[in-house]
C-alpha cells in the first residue's frame, strides 16, 4: 500500500471562508451576518472577531442540527431571516454558506426564491447570498466573495454619472479605512468604500447598546458604483473568478484599476497615481509631505534595520504588501507565507521585490505553522511579521514578532493600527525600528540608554 498524501493542517496559518464574509457584510450599513450552518460557527466566530476588535458583533445563525444535517436546512434557513428581520429590522442580510449545508447540498438560491416568493407581502430586506465552505477557501476568500457578492447583486443598472470613486481595500483595519477617507476626500471626490469596517467595527463608547450599530456603506452609495469614475481595488493576489471591480467594469463600463494594498513608498505611489488618474488631480501636497517625511525616516532608521532577516506570513494580500515594504527598507524577507493557495502569489512577491533584492523571496502558500516551523528552522530570523498566532514561534526561537494585519489578539488596539498610504507606512517603520531596538536593549549585559 502507498503512503497517502494527505497531511493534517497543524496550527493553520488562515481563518475559515465564512468568518471573511461575515466580517465583510458588517461593512454594510444596516447588515446582519447571517451563516447558514450550525450555531457554533457564529459563536465561534463572533468570539474570535470580538477578540481582535473588541467590538460586540452579531452574527445570526440558521442553527442547523442532525435533523437538518439529513433532511436540509430550508425550513430554519426561512425562520432564521423572518427572525432576523423581526429582531433587528434590517436592512441587508448577508446570508454565507458553511461547511456543513455545502456538504449537504442545500440549494440556497433557490431556498432564498422561495422565501422572497412565499412571503413577497411583507417588507423583505435586501439578500446577498455567497457560497464560503471552509475547507475550500480562507477568511480572505471568504471576504473578497462577499464583495463580489455585494456589488453582483446589489448593483443591477447603471447609475447617473457621478464624481465618485469606488474603493475595495481589502481587510484593513478601521483606522487604515479613515486614513483613506481622509485622502479621498482631499482629492475632492465622493468615495464608496466597499466593505466599510471604519465605524461599525471601532465605534464610539455609547450609553445603549445597538443591535444594528452605526456605520458602513450605505445601499445607496452602493447602487451609485455603476455611475462613479471608477473603481480602485487594493490587492494583488487573485481570490475570485470575477472581482467587485471587474464585475462592475464588464456590466456598466466603470474603469477598474488594480494595485496592491499600499504599504511603503512604492505601493502607495502606484495607489497615489490611480487616483490621480481617476480623478485628474494631482496628488494634495500634504501626501507628497508626508512622502517626503517616510524617506526621511527610512534615512535616519536605516542603519538599525539593514540586512535584518524576516519571516513574513498572513493573508496573502497583506503578505505582498509587507514583503514589498520590507524589502525597500533594507530587510531581507527571507519567507514570504500564506495559508491560501493563490495563483499568482509567488510572481507578485517577485514583482513588488524587482529591483530591490537580487532574487525573488522564498515563497510558500497553502502551509501552517507547522511547515513554515519546519523551514524556518534552518533560516535563522532575525524577527517575524505578522499576526499574533506566530507569537509561539518568535518565543521559541527568541526572536521578536512585530504585529500586523488580523487577528491581534495578544496586544490591544489592533483596529487602529495603521498600515496604509504614506502616513501608515511611517507608523509601521517607527514599531519596526523599535522593535529590533528594544530586543537589542533587552539583550544587552549592561543596558544603555542611549542609542
Amino acid at each position: 500500500m502507498s503512503d497517502s498524501p494527505y497531511v493534517s493542517t497543524t496550527n493553520a496559518c488562515k481563518l475559515c471562508t465564512p468568518l471573511g464574509a461575515a466580517l465583510a457584510f458588517r461593512g454594510v450599513e444596516g447588515a446582519i451576518p447571517f451563516l447558514h450552518g450550525s450555531q457554533g460557527c457564529a459563536t465561534y466566530m463572533r468570539r474570535y472577531i470580538i477578540s481582535h476588535f473588541r467590538e460586540p458583533m452579531d452574527i445570526a445563525s440558521s442553527a442547523l442540527g442532525e435533523k437538518q444535517a439529513v433532511f436540509g436546512g430550508g425550513p430554519n434557513l426561512k425562520k432564521g431571516i423572518l427572525n432576523v428581520m423581526s429582531k433587528y429590522g434590517a436592512s441587508v442580510v448577508g446570508v454565507a454558506t458553511t461547511c456543513l449545508t455545502e456538504t449537504i447540498g442545500d440549494d440556497v438560491p433557490r431556498l432564498l426564491a422561495e422565501f422572497r416568493k412565499e412571503f413577497a407581502d411583507l417588507p423583505l430586506p435586501e439578500i446577498v447570498h455567497v457560497s464560503t465552505p471552509s475547507y475550500s477557501g480562507t477568511h480572505m476568500e471568504g471576504w473578497h466573495a462577499a464583495v463580489a457578492a455585494l456589488a453582483g447583486q446589489l448593483v443591477t443598472q447603471k447609475a447617473e454619472p457621478q464624481r465618485r470613486v469606488n474603493l475595495m481595500p481589502g481587510l484593513v483595519s478601521p483606522a487604515d479605512l479613515r486614513h483613506l477617507k481622509d485622502i479621498l476626500a482631499d482629492f475632492g471626490v465622493d468615495a464608496t468604500i466597499l466593505p466599510d469596517i471604519s465605524d461599525s467595527m471601532d465605534r464610539p463608547a455609547l450609553l445603549d447598546y445597538e443591535k444594528l450599530p452605526a456605520g458602513g456603506t450605505t445601499l445607496a452609495d452602493i447602487r451609485a458604483m455603476s455611475g462613479s469614475l471608477g473603481s480602485i481595488e487594493c490587492g494583488r493576489a487573485s481570490h475570485v473568478a470575477e472581482s467587485a471591480g471587474a464585475n462592475l467594469e464588464r456590466r456598466f463600463g466603470v474603469k477598474n484599476l488594480r494595485v496592491g494594498i499600499p504599504v511603503g513608498i512604492r505601493e502607495s505611489d502606484a495607489f497615489f497615481a490611480a487616483l490621480e488618474d481617476l480623478t485628474g488631480i494631482p496628488t494634495p501636497k500634504k501626501y507628497q509631505d508626508e512622502r517626503g517625511r517616510l524617506v526621511d525616516a527610512y534615512v535616519d532608521g536605516h542603519k538599525y534595520v539593514a540586512g535584518k532577516r524576516a519571516i513574513v506570513y498572513g493573508e496573502e494580500d497583506l503578505v505582498i504588501a509587507m514583503t514589498a515594504f520590507l524589502a525597500e527598507i533594507g530587510v531581507k524577507p527571507i519567507l514570504c507565507a500564506t495559508g491560501a493557495t493563490c495563483k499568482n502569489f509567488k510572481a507578485q512577491l517577485a514583482a513588488v521585490t524587482e529591483g530591490l533584492l537580487p532574487e525573488p523571496p522564498e515563497a510558500r502558500e497553502g502551509v501552517d505553522f507547522h511547515d513554515i516551523a519546519e523551514q524556518a528552522a534552518d533560516l535563522a530570523p532575525d524577527l517575524l511579521v505578522g499576526h499574533s498566532k506566530g507569537y509561539t514561534y518568535a518565543k521559541a526561537w527568541n526572536v521578536p514578532l512585530m504585529r500586523v494585519g488580523f487577528p491581534i489578539h495578544d496586544r490591544f488596539g489592533g483596529q487602529r493600527m495603521r498600515h496604509v498610504a504614506y502616513g501608515g507606512a511611517l507608523e509601521l517603520f517607527d514599531r519596526l525600528v523599535n522593535v529590533v531596538l528594544e530586543r537589542k536593549q533587552e539583550d544587552s549585559a549592561v543596558g544603555y540608554g542611549y542609542l
